[in-house]
C-alpha cells in the first residue's frame, strides 16, 4: 500500500520538463548554466579562473582561455569545451569525473544552436506601458511572451476547477459543496471577480497569508514549540492583522525589521529577530530575501561564486546592521546599543575590510566610523530616556538600516511580487523565487518591472497584486504540457499542508479547522514552494497510518462517510465522493472501476466507502493544486 502512496506521490509532484528546441539562449539557461554551475563554477568561476577560462556566462564561454577558443559556434565536433567531456579525452574534464551522456548531449545541442552574432539574446529595452490594472498588465505582457516565443495556452479552466483553485489560494482550502453551488449560481461574467473580492475580505485569507508568509519569513522551526511561542509573542497574530487590514507591505517588513514596535497590535513584530537568539549572521540572511529578494548566503566568505553583484561586503554589511541588537531577557524585546559594532571582514586576499552598512541598490548608512584607537563611550545622552528600562539610541542603526530597505528600495517591492507570484503560480517570474540576481533571469523582465513598480505606486497595497493575479488569463488557464517559465498553462504544485489539513476535513464533511490533524500534517508535508519536490517516505507512511487522517474517515454524524454509507446504489455513492473530494463528478473509467471497487466490498459497506474516500484523499488529484 506505501508503494503504491509513494507512486502517487512522485506522479503528483513530478517536475514537468521543458521544451527548448534549438534556442541557444534558452538552453543556456535552462541547462547548460546549471549544468555548468554545478560542475564547473568551483575551477573555471568568479572566485578561480584555472587557464585564464570562466564559464559563468555565455560571452566569457566565447572569450575562451589562455589556450584559446573553447567553442566554435554551431560546431560542437571542434569545440574544446565539448571534447573534453567525452570519457577517453586526453584531456578530460571536469577532473576525476565524467559527465553522463544527457549532460554532453546538453552542451553538444547549445553548442550547435549557437551562432557566432547570437550568444545571448538581444535585450530589448524595456518600455514603460500604461495599464489600468494588475490584471490587464499580466494578460498583455504574457501574451506578448507567448506570441514572442510562438506558444499557444492551454484552453481556459472550468468554472469547477477554478472555484476550487482560487479557495485553495486564497482561503487555504477546497470549497464545501455550498459554496461551490453559490459560486455557480453567481452571473457567469462577475462570478470570478465576485468570489475573489469575497475571499479577500474574509479572515480565512487572513490565516492562509499568515502560514504562507510564516515560512517564508521564518522557516518551519527546528525548536520544540515553536509555533506555540510564535502564537504567545504575537508574531502570528502580528502577520494576520498585517494582512487582513492590507497594511502596506513596506510598513509591515519595516516594523519586522525595528522590532520597535510602538503599537498593541504590532507588538510580536519583533519575534522575527528574536527568534534568531541574537545569531546576527541568520538574521542577515533572513532579512536578505525579504529585502532584497535574494539569497545572500554564499557570500559569507567571498564574493557570490555565481551572482556578480553580490558581494561579501554585503553579507557583512547586513550582519552589522542588526549587530548592535541584543534579545532582552523575559518577553520578546530586542534591546540595541547606541555604540560599537563596528567590524572588519577578511576576503581571500587576507586583506581586512570595514563592514559598512550598504544594500544591494547601492544606497549606504551614513556613519562616522570611530579611528582605530578611538574607544566609544556608552553615555547615557545618547539615548531617548536613558531612565528607561529598555534604553532607545537618538541613532539607532537597526532603524536606519529599516528605513533604508523600506523606502526608495525596488528590490522590496519586486521581491514581494515574485514571492507572491510565485505562491499563486507555483513558479516565480524569476525561478527559484528567493533567488532574484542576476544568475536568474526573469522569464518576463517587463512584467516583473511594471508590477513592482505597480505595487510600490500603490503603497504596497497587497489584496491589490493578489486580485490582479487570481483574476488574470494565465491563472485561469487548464493543466497541460508547456514550458513552465511560459505561464501558457497552469503549474501543478503540491498543496501545503495547512492547505490538506483543512481541505481533507471540508471533503469529510468536517469544520475545517483541526490542530492536531494540522500539526500532524505540518510534520510529514514540511516544504512550502520547494525549487524542487521529492515524495518521502514519511508522507507516504502519513497517508497510510496517519490516525488524524483515519479518524476524519469514520462516519461519524454530519460526516461525509456517514452520508454515503445511507446510500444504497455503489453509483450514487460514488458520484458523492468525486463530489466531495475532487468538486466534480467522475468519468466513465473513474465511476466503473470506484463501482467494482465498492462491489468487493458490499458485506461491509462502512469499511467500503472508508477506504474509497482514503483512495480519493491519498490520490494524486487530492494532494496538488489543480
Amino acid at each position: 500500500m506505501i508503494h503504491r502512496v509513494i507512486r502517487s506521490l512522485l506522479i503528483s509532484f513530478a517536475a514537468a520538463s521543458t521544451a527548448y528546441g534549438a534556442d541557444a539562449a534558452a538552453l543556456w539557461s535552462g541547462k547548460v548554466q546549471p549544468l555548468l554551475d554545478v560542475q564547473c563554477s568551483k575551477c573555471h568561476g568568479l572566485i578561480e579562473q584555472k587557464s585564464g577560462l570562466q564559464l559563468d556566462t555565455p560571452q566569457s564561454v566565447m572569450k575562451g582561455g589562455d589556450e584559446g577558443a573553447v567553442v566554435i559556434p554551431g560546431n560542437p565536433a571542434k569545440s574544446r569545451l565539448y571534447q573534453y567531456l567525452a570519457a577517453g579525452a586526453e584531456t578530460h574534464m571536469p577532473p576525476k569525473k565524467q559527465l553522463t551522456d544527457a549532460d554532453r548531449e546538453v552542451v553538444k545541442e547549445w553548442i550547435a544552436a549557437m551562432t557566432a552574432s547570437a550568444v545571448e539574446p538581444t535585450k530589448k529595452p524595456l518600455k514603460s506601458k500604461h495599464f489600468d490594472s494588475v490584471t490587464q498588465a499580466i494578460d498583455a505582457l504574457i501574451s506578448e511572451g507567448w506570441k514572442e516565443r510562438g506558444i499557444k495556452p492551454a484552453a481556459a479552466a472550468d468554472d469547477r476547477t477554478w472555484c476550487r483553485r482560487v479557495y485553495l489560494d486564497l482561503a487555504g482550502r477546497i470549497p464545501t459543496k455550498t459554496e461551490l453551488d453559490e459560486f455557480l449560481s453567481l452571473p457567469a461574467k462577475s462570478r470570478r471577480s465576485t468570489l475573489a473580492d469575497h475571499l479577500l475580505l474574509s479572515e480565512e485569507y487572513a490565516v492562509h497569508m499568515r502560514e504562507l508568509w510564516d515560512v517564508f519569513l521564518m522557516g518551519r522551526g527546528k525548536r520544540e514549540n515553536h509555533e506555540d511561542r510564535r502564537v504567545k509573542n504575537g508574531w502570528w497574530g502580528f502577520l494576520e492583522t498585517a494582512f487582513r487590514t492590507n497594511r502596506p507591505w513596506n510598513e509591515t517588513v519595516r516594523d519586522i525589521l525595528a522590532a520597535r514596535p510602538d503599537k498593541l497590535e504590532n507588538q510580536g513584530a519583533s519575534w522575527f529577530l528574536y527568534e534568531r537568539r541574537n545569531d546576527h549572521q541568520a538574521i542577515a540572511e533572513a532579512v536578505a530575501p525579504v529585502v532584497y529578494g535574494t539569497k545572500i548566503d554564499c557570500a559569507q566568505c567571498h564574493d557570490h561564486p555565481l551572482a556578480r553583484e553580490i558581494k561579501q561586503a554585503h553579507y557583512w554589511g547586513l550582519v552589522a546592521a542588526f549587530n548592535r541588537s541584543k534579545n532582552v531577557d523575559g518577553g520578546s524585546t530586542v534591546g540595541e546599543s547606541a555604540v560599537g559594532g563596528f567590524v572588519n571582514f577578511t576576503n581571500l586576499k587576507k586583506e581586512s575590510q570595514p563592514a559598512i552598512v550598504s544594500l544591494l541598490t547601492g544606497r549606504t548608512l551614513d556613519e562616522i566610523r570611530p579611528e582605530a584607537e578611538q574607544k566609544e563611550e556608552d553615555k547615557d545622552d545618547k539615548y531617548i530616556d536613558p531612565a528607561a528600562k529598555i534604553r532607545v539610541p537618538k541613532i539607532s542603526r537597526r532603524e536606519g538600516f529599516a528605513d533604508l530597505a523600506t523606502h526608495d528600495n525596488p528590490l522590496l517591492a519586486r521581491a514581494f511580487v515574485n514571492r507572491m507570484w510565485a505562491a499563486l503560480m507555483g513558479r516565480g517570474i524569476v525561478h527559484p523565487a528567493d533567488e532574484m540576481n542576476a544568475r536568474n533571469a526573469p522569464s518576463h523582465p517587463e512584467l516583473l518591472e511594471w508590477l513592482g513598480k505597480d505595487f510600490a505606486a500603490h503603497q504596497y497595497d497587497v489584496r491589490r497584486v493578489v486580485r490582479g493575479i487570481v483574476l488574470s488569463r494565465p491563472y485561469g488557464l487548464a493543466a497541460s504540457a508547456k514550458p513552465p517559465d511560459s505561464f501558457a498553462c497552469a503549474q501543478e504544485r503540491p498543496l501545503s499542508a495547512e492547505q490538506l489539513a483543512r481541505s481533507w476535513r471540508i471533503a469529510a464533511g468536517l469544520p475545517p479547522v483541526d490542530d492536531t490533524l494540522r500539526r500532524a500534517a505540518v510534520a510529514a508535508f514540511p516544504d512550502v514552494l520547494p525549487k524542487d519536490y521529492n515524495a518521502t517516505f514519511q508522507q507516504a507512511q502519513f497517508l497510510t497510518s496517519s490516525p488524524g487522517l483515519a479518524e476524519i474517515l469514520k462516519p461519524s454524524p454530519g460526516s461525509t462517510a456517514a452520508r454515503l454509507t445511507l446510500l444504497r446504489v455503489e453509483s450514487a455513492r460514488v458520484r458523492e465522493a468525486f463530489l466531495a473530494a475532487y468538486s466534480r463528478s467522475p468519468d466513465a473509467a473513474e465511476a466503473a472501476q470506484a463501482r467494482d471497487f465498492l462491489k468487493e466490498r458490499q458485506a461491509k459497506p462502512t469499511e467500503g466507502v472508508r477506504d474509497l474516500l482514503w483512495a480519493l484523499f491519498t490520490n494524486a488529484e487530492f494532494l496538488t493544486m489543480p
